[in-house]
């Protein structure tokens, strides 16, 4: 599963600088989120994801691109590629407090728990997650929110700070 994060990583940043090979990199962060609190109690539910992932955001692109790898909450190994956007209602440069959203092709959730992602067929299914974070030089910490399901907490250190 690894080596799919990885290679759609790969495939995803090849992509969007294709797309436009003038535009310099100016983002590249690494993400890692340790911790999911649940609004309902259960037991069997993973608190402990372990994301791991990687953002791109373009100079003077109004998208950012991403994967992340997770062990999601019913301890299945999973993969999110999304587009997304950030912004700084508050400031004028890209430090400080920050809103996003992402959304994208999901995948993991499968067999019983199929029903936990809207149009979910066979593990694979969509997601739009929005969040809020502060960003400060190099780092940044979001609280995610999983829908109905669950609050989660990641942390990022951006490369090109």
């Amino acid at each position: 599963m690894l080596q799919k994060l990885i290679g759609l990583v790969f495939l995803l940043t090849a992509a969007a600088a294709a797309a436009d090979t003038d535009i310099p990199y100016s983002r590249l962060t690494l993400q890692f989120g340790p911790y999911v609190y649940h609004y309902h109690d259960n037991e069997g539910h993973n608190d402990k994801p372990w994301l791991t992932g990687l953002e791109w955001g373009p100079e003077g692109s109004w998208i950012d691109i991403g994967a992340v790898y997770f062990r999601n909450s019913f301890n299945q190994d999973s993969v999110y590629a999304y587009i997304g956007k950030r912004w700084f209602p508050f400031v004028e440069d890209d430090q400080g407090a920050y809103l996003k959203i992402t959304g994208g092709p999901l995948y993991g959730y499968r067999g019983e728990f199929e029903d936990k992602v809207p149009f979910n067929q066979n593990g694979l299914g969509w997601a739009i997650i929005p969040g809020i974070g502060y960003q400060y030089r190099a780092f940044d910490a979001q609280l995610v929110f999983l829908g109905t399901a669950a609050l989660m907490v990641t942390f990022g250190y951006d490369f090109y700070k």
